[in-house]
């Protein structure tokens, strides 16, 4: 079905081309004004390839085999197998596949559909993993050239459309919690666990209120994931494996019962300001804890890595060639690809209950809800 779909969105955008060359159809009009956009604000969640193309860390770039060696059969960016939940999202909003907006070469014309500013090991404050990815300040500054650039293609009143009509997507934060601990900091000597979170949520509700400013009116969000608990976390106390990391998972359960707060308060504050929240922790833990009940053999270990759980994140000689790793045989069998990135099977999953779940796992709208309105 989803292949199927997005055959016809070529198709469609084939026959536009030809139309628009004899001068017959004014599908230009018809793509900006019946198209809902879609922009994407992130983490390696949702990171499709825009790592390639500035000078991050080399650790934090995904373009080697064997990601992507599912679906497109070659590495696109992607930190999975193969394709990830903002791709199956896009098929369902009859959108293409959403460009990298630091991918050089797309058209201006591409920008009626959205772009994708997520970047590895991104997070909310420019300190988290310094030098290796686009902070959300700056993917929001990146969306302003965007806007810009919107307003000078398509005059102020068509950019308005677009922007009002769009769908913005979020999933970040995880990193900033996990940094700390990565990078052994003193963080938490400076300032209490409560205000650090309050840092992390109000710097991401400024950027929402910049982006209402610029005329954007629906939001998509994601509960932050059980990041404590993947294989690389998991392998971090060292007797203690394949338990989770706990001091990671109370930052992240204590930020997921303030997030939703703000948001009812934005709603409640902001005229038209409408969002799906969807419960990304509670999906995904499922899927660790229960790996049968959702067609998976093993939700703790990963298919790609080596040492315990494969947690060591050694995938695709990432860190050299003197490092070896292991390769499971069907990636569909896993949870998770690499020690901290879901396979494309768990993409899918979790993006269909992004797109179309009941009010219990996405809330007070789905996706398909928004896209709709």
């Amino acid at each position: 079905m989803a292949s199927s779909r997005f055959n016809s969105i070529i198709i469609i955008l084939f026959i536009c081309t030809i139309s628009l060359s004899i001068g017959s159809i004014s599908c230009k009009e018809d793509l900006i004004t019946n198209q809902a956009a879609l922009f994407v604000f992130g983490d390696s969640l949702f990171e499709a390839g825009n790592n390639n193309y500035f000078d991050s860390v080399s650790s934090f770039r995904s373009n080697f085999w064997p990601y992507g060696k599912t679906t497109f059969k070659f590495p696109t960016g992607r930190v999975s197998d193969g394709r990830i939940m903002i791709d199956f999202i896009a098929e369902h909003a009859w959108v293409p596949l959403i460009p990298p907006n630091l991918q050089p070469g797309y058209s201006n014309s591409q920008l009626t559909y959205g772009l994708n500013f997520a970047t590895t090991a991104a997070g909310v404050f420019a300190g988290t993993f310094p030098g290796s990815s686009k902070d959300l300040g700056t993917q929001l500054n990146n969306f302003k050239n965007v806007e810009k650039t919107l307003r000078t293609n398509l005059g102020d009143a068509e950019a308005r459309r677009v922007i009002s009509k769009a769908v913005y997507l979020f999933h970040i934060g995880a990193n900033d919690y996990q940094y700390p601990f990565f990078a052994n900091t003193s963080t938490f000597s400076n300032t209490t666990k409560q205000r650090f979170i309050d840092f992390v949520i109000g710097n991401t509700t400024t950027v929402i209120e910049e982006l209402y400013k610029l005329g954007a009116r629906k939001f998509g969000f994601l509960s932050l994931g059980p990041f404590g608990c993947t294989p690389s976390a998991s392998i971090i106390e060292r007797t203690k494996i394949g338990s989770c990391f706990e001091p990671v998972t109370e930052l992240i359960n204590l930020h997921n019962q303030e997030f939703p707060k703000v948001l009812r308060r934005l709603e409640r504050r902001l005229p038209r300001f409408k969002y799906a929240l969807h419960d990304f922790h509670t999906s995904l833990s499922q899927r660790i804890n229960n790996p049968s009940r959702y067609g998976f053999k093993e939700g703790k270990k990963a298919c790609c890595g080596s040492g315990p759980l494969r947690g060591i994140n050694t995938c695709g000689f990432r860190n050299g060639p003197s490092q070896g790793y292991e390769l499971c045989e069907n990636a569909d069998d896993f949870v998770f690809f690499d020690p901290s990135h879901l396979t494309e099977k768990a993409h899918q999953q979790i993006a269909e209950l992004i797109w179309s779940g009941p009010p219990n796992v996405t809330a007070p709208y789905n996706l398909k809800t928004l896209f709709r309105l």
